[in-house]
């Protein structure tokens, strides 16, 4: 049910003041300091700052504020000077701290190189979860990536500590599972290079995922730019119960929002319901919210969150936010753009899919959808885990419908992997139970990485090219991601649930009312999944994983060398060359979807993350061509001949021929992966023009001296044809708030003008003259020396 509460907010800047930054490391009126980790002793919960600011900003408002605003808001540069309206100003953040995982760890630090800083400015991390290719089990997976992957491992070892980042050895877990246990807050901001990032908002956090230039921003110590978000408020009401679970809320939230309805906004939960749900599940909540497109999606701190940071040997933090609650939570009367209602009491489980996460369809209509619409009945696999639900309460969950499944003498009839989030995950599960209740009911325990999730698999079972239907637990499931087979069906849903159908072997099976056959020949029916919360004995830790930056760092080098297939140093984009963008062909007309998946691929390519040149052999093979409904066939518009899209796009840099794209809806959704942006920047690209962008791809575009623009009329896309010659005019007074002017030229000599609107503001247009933002902050860095 939706209510709107849509409230428009504008604060002009009170231009007589001064800059204020505040860096008190307590709240008001306490000189105490708690530290932000326990790896980081040294670096303190900065609460002072949200409370002056926000002391600054109330005075201005004088409304009632959101918990996304308090937070927001409450990290500004200078609270005095921002101008601040919902969807339209652009905020200068000083963000916590970074995270990196390890595929765009690798670029980030090469730009972070380039601006050639001693250390990094606020905490920051990498995670070694995306190079671990599921094969045949955890232990034999991890040996054989670290081999292949040894010399990518060495550079990120060796870069944070020479700059001063913490390193998650490859084992360690996925990036969001560890940030949860060690590293998230409440009331903290947080950006990080995976899409992902949001799952800290389970612990009350802004956690943001970002591209790498952003991160190296921050890292560099330069205020961090955010579009001032709109906020989306989701009620919840009542509890769930049954097969219900806290998947289902953002299963349903997906269904009704859409792969766009978030962006530019943060998702705010609240009511009652809240309550009920446990840490993990918020965090799993919080990270399919990527899904929508939002900003990032976040809870009000309680008593759950305390629960969780007591657990994970942050008692300290709890006992800090338990002061500081008055700014964790909504104020009374908070005014949001946009409310949902969802009463827990009847929402049940719902599955969503196949090939986009946002196509939700309940339980009890599941069986009828997939007769209807001919998905293939038959389950090959079930798939468990990944950085959105591998708890212990989920595990714990999973592993109580596979003890019942095994009393009755059955084993898994599909193909069953269970995917630990972390080190600690595995060693607790290990510890208590779960796993051998996982592993004797036929599960294949996998490294505590992504895997599936992103493609790393060398699936085997079925050739590819085959139709075939695959249900996980995992958050994303644009065609061919999890395999790179564009025939597989695959479907998104609770563990619980993906554990019931597995023993099934059918997508059609209903465990709320549908029975199996039990050795003994007599049909039994599933109870309701049970597990606890937390582990009653306690985490168990596990192997040590982690690499601490040294206190002196010696002669630390960091090597990449001129021969590696894996890693490159970057060369400056040129500078823009103050005209116009005249007569340009146009590389491709995309027609449809097209992810950041299908602009920079996955699974097999992660290994080109670190080398610019290498990886852009896979720039937009995935994209529809619009002109012969094909992929990765485009016609060279100077020979006449089709070649690979990365193949003509390269024929045009060395003839000195700029080129641009033009996209469809919600070009760039999925990851943050910057290199979706690098790629066509790298080729020779010069714009990008859609009828939509996703949020941080436009931004990715911005970073790199890429235009991102927009058809003013979205049916203008209609009228550009593939061999069309376009010129982006304007240029020359490029401003902001300005539309540009899209001149086409036509085949049959005709020519037709259309209007391109931009979101670049005054900042953002110097990256573009410059050529890169990394390219001003060198100059800047120049200047100062």
């Amino acid at each position: 049910m939706f209510s709107s509460g849509a409230i428009s907010r504008t604060w002009k800047a009170a231009a007589i003041k001064a800059p204020i930054r505040t860096f008190a490391q307590a709240t008001a009126g306490s000189a105490r300091k708690v530290q932000m980790s326990n790896f980081e002793k040294d670096q303190h919960i900065n609460y002072q700052r949200i409370e002056d600011n926000l002391a600054i900003v109330r005075k201005r408002l004088n409304q009632p504020m959101t918990l996304a605003e308090k937070i927001v808001y409450g990290h500004l540069d200078d609270a005095h000077n921002q101008d601040i309206e919902r969807g339209k100003s652009y905020l200068k953040l000083r963000p916590d701290r970074v995270a990196c995982q390890d595929a765009t760890a690798q670029m980030a630090l090469l730009q972070f190189m380039s601006a050639g800083l001693p250390n990094v400015a606020v905490p920051s991390t990498v995670h070694c979860d995306h190079l671990i290719e599921a094969q045949v089990g955890g232990a034999k997976d991890l040996s054989r990536a670290k081999d292949i992957n040894k010399e990518v491992y060495d550079f990120l070892s060796t870069s944070c500590a020479k700059y001063g980042l913490g390193f998650w050895k490859p084992g360690s877990g996925i990036i969001h599972q560890i940030i949860l246990e060690n590293y998230a807050f409440p009331g903290g901001l947080m950006i990080g290079t995976d899409s992902h990032t949001p799952n800290a908002g389970g612990l009350g956090m802004v956690a943001i995922g970002v591209g790498g230039a952003d991160a190296v921003d921050v890292m560099a110590d330069i205020p961090w730019e955010l579009k001032c978000p709109k906020v989306i408020g989701v009620k919840l009401t009542g509890k769930m119960s049954g097969w219900t679970s806290a998947k289902d809320i953002i299963l349903k939230v997906a269904g009704i929002l859409t792969v766009k309805g978030g962006t530019g906004a943060i998702v705010e939960y609240f009511g009652p319901g809240v309550d009920t749900l446990s840490c993990t599940g918020m965090a799993t909540i919080c990270n399919m919210g990527a899904e929508i497109g939002a900003t990032t999606s976040l809870f009000p701190y309680n008593s759950r969150m305390s629960d969780y940071l007591k657990a994970t040997t942050r008692p300290y933090i709890a006992e800090w936010a338990d002061s500081f609650q008055h700014n964790l939570k909504a104020d009374a009367g908070a005014n949001y753009d946009q409310v949902i209602e969802i009463d827990l009491n009847t929402l049940e489980p719902h599955i969503n899919g196949p090939f986009t996460p946002d196509l939700a369809t309940p339980l009890s209509k599941f069986k009828e959808a997939v007769h209807a619409n001919g998905w293939p009945a038959k389950l090959e696999v079930g798939l468990i885990g990944s950085c959105t639900n591998s708890s212990y309460e989920d595990m714990a969950r999973s592993a109580s419908i596979a003890r019942e499944a095994l009393d009755h003498g059955l084993k898994a009839k599909s193909i069953f992997t269970i995917t630990p989030g972390s080190e600690q995950i595995r060693a607790t599960i290990e510890q208590d139970g779960q796993m051998e209740t996982l592993n004797a009911a036929g599960g294949i325990v996998l490294a505590n990485a992504c895997g599936p999730c992103i493609g790393q698999w060398d699936r085997q079972d079925v050739p590819k090219g085959t139709k075939n239907s695959i249900i996980t637990s995992y958050n994303r499931n644009f065609t061919g991601r999890n395999d790179a087979n564009p025939m597989t069906h695959a479907f998104v849903a609770s563990p619980e649930l993906v554990t019931a159908m597995t023993f099934a072997g059918d997508l059609t099976f209903d465990p709320t009312k549908d029975t199996l056959i039990g050795a003994d020949g007599k049909p039994f029916k599933f109870s309701p999944p049970n597990g606890n919360e937390l582990p009653p004995n306690g985490y168990n830790a596990g192997e040590e994983t982690y690499q601490a930056p040294p206190k002196e760092k010696g002669d630390v080098t960091v090597k990449v060398s001129p021969t590696s297939n894996r890693l490159q140093l970057l060369e400056p984009f040129a500078k823009w060359n103050g005209k116009d963008m005249e007569d340009m062909p146009i590389l491709i007309k995309v027609k449809g979807k097209c992810t950041t998946d299908h602009i920079s691929m996955a699974g097999p390519w992660l290994k080109f993350r670190g080398h610019l040149d290498n990886i852009s052999n896979n720039m937009l093979i995935g994209a529809l061509n619009s002109e012969n409904e094909g992929v990765n066939s485009v016609k060279n518009q100077f020979s006449g001949e089709y070649d690979t899209v990365p193949g003509v796009a390269r024929d045009y840099k060395a003839k000195g021929q700029p080129w641009i794209v033009i996209g469809d809806e919600n070009y760039g959704e999925g990851s943050s992966r910057e290199h979706a942006a690098l790629e066509v920047r790298h080729l020779g690209g010069a714009a990008v023009i859609t009828k939509s962008f996703a949020r941080i791809h436009e931004t990715n575009c911005k970073k790199q001296g890429l235009l991102p623009l927009t058809f003013a009329n979205p049916a203008d896309y209609d009228k550009i044809a593939p061999f069309d010659r376009v010129s982006i005019q304007g240029l020359t007074s490029f401003q902001e708030g300005v539309p540009l002017n899209l001149h086409v030229k036509k085949q049959d000599g005709s020519a037709i003008d259309i209007k391109l609107n931009h979101t670049f503001n005054e900042d953002q247009i110097k990256w573009f003259k410059f050529g890169s933002a990394l390219n001003q902050m060198a100059a800047k860095a120049q200047a100062r020396a």
